[in-house]
């Protein structure tokens, strides 16, 4: 991992009848919309954050 990383985070899934600590998630990583793309410093603790919702969310490759 290089130091400057970033990595590519992808909405696929709706927070609608989600549990709330998923919601809070998502806006944490700057997600709010379907579909919508975020670039991120890639750190343990945004892969973290991705771990605990692979069903939302996708990383985009380049």
């Amino acid at each position: 991992m290089a130091k400057n990383s970033t990595i590519k985070i992808k909405q696929t899934g709706s927070p609608i009848r989600r549990p709330k600590d998923q919601r809070k998630i998502l806006v944490g990583l700057g997600l709010d919309k379907m579909h919508k793309v975020v670039e991120r410093q890639d750190t343990p603790e945004v892969r973290g954050a991705i771990a605990k919702i692979p069903h939302l969310v996708t990383v985009v490759e380049d």
